[in-house]
């Protein structure tokens, strides 16, 4: 089967020096490019993690300390891998949850602004769980019915998650699937849109997991004592809740969404405050010039002396009279 696409589709598989998605470092990267004409390209890079690999992750993958001693840092081929993974969407074995968050890291600390705003996700990991509960080994040998040859190589592993979404797109076309409600539909198609849809049912904001969408389409947390509630909530009531998130041990895509959420929290809150103050000018009744008041006192008018009569006579007698003079 030829896969239906809109544009290419990139499958994607790391080896990393451990399984903490903030913290270890990516050893070998592998990816398949499934292009809308039915070609595929490969390309697959060691890197330098610039630190140890610890024993047991290289008991698993292979890959030891002297295998990349002298192979690239992530730093120097971060914008050669964007570049061949260009546009496409993308696509892995538990790459949702894993690849996807992990080079992303990558990706911000080498500087490189990797846009995952209009790209599709297929996780082929959730069809295997969600219609089978297997592991990649077992979904291989249950859809292609074979074995993985070197499996854990990062090339060998995303090889069979290709070759496993084509045959389950062939074994699950018209199969029906009851959701936890119980509505029943056919979800495995060959549409990206439709694949991403069924592989993202959790709609994550930051792939990590620390926060999801709730059926509201709000950021919501999803760890911790402020889990289920809203993450613009959480800040209204502990907003130091923030900088805990910022200075703590999360993946800087983590950080970087946050962030995103706690500006524009703070743009709306600023706008309230603008929006009120106008609003309490508007109720504020219009107020007239006062008219200074009159004082009756100052209004009456200063009595003026009389001029004093003139002496006569009869005066001088009367004083005269009084006095005994």
């Amino acid at each position: 089967m030829k896969l239906n696409l809109n544009r290419p589709l990139a499958f994607f598989d790391l080896e990393t020096t451990g399984v903490n998605v903030g913290s270890d470092r990516i050893v070998e990267i592998a990816i398949l490019k499934a292009m809308p004409d039915g070609t595929e390209i490969i390309k697959t890079l060691r890197i330098n993690p610039e630190m140890p690999i610890p024993l047991h992750s290289s008991l698993i993958h292979g890959i030891y300390d002297k295998d990349i001693a002298d192979q690239p840092t992530f730093r120097t081929v971060a914008q050669e891998i964007a570049d061949f993974i260009g546009d496409a969407d993308l696509a892995g074995y538990n790459s949702n949850r894993f690849d996807i968050p992990v080079l992303l890291e990558e990706f911000l600390r080498a500087g490189v602004d990797f846009d995952m705003s209009d790209r599709k996700f297929v996780d082929v990991q959730n069809i295997f769980h969600q219609m089978e509960q297997r592991t990649l080994r077992a979904a291989y040998k249950f859809y292609c019915d074979k074995d993985i040859v070197n499996a854990h190589s990062a090339e060998a592993d995303i090889v069979a998650t290709y070759q496993v979404l084509l045959a389950q797109l062939d074994k699950y076309k018209d199969a029906d699937y009851e959701d936890k409600q119980g509505n029943i539909s056919k979800p495995v198609q060959n549409n990206v849109d439709a694949l991403h849809t069924f592989t993202n049912m959790n709609k994550t904001v930051d792939f990590a997991g620390r926060m999801v969408y709730n059926e509201n389409d709000e950021e919501t947390f999803n760890f911790g004592k402020h889990k289920g509630k809203t993450v613009e909530q959480v800040f209204s009531i502990e907003p130091s809740y923030y900088s805990w998130m910022l200075q703590g041990d999360f993946p800087l895509f983590t950080k970087k969404k946050l962030t995103e959420i706690w500006d524009r929290f703070n743009k709306k809150k600023e706008q309230a405050r603008l929006e009120k103050q106008q609003q309490a000018q508007q109720q504020r009744p219009q107020q007239t010039p006062a008219k200074p008041q009159s004082n009756p006192i100052s209004q009456q008018q200063p009595k003026k002396d009389k001029p004093a009569a003139a002496v006569t006579n009869d005066m001088l007698e009367q004083l005269k009279m009084k006095f005994g003079k």
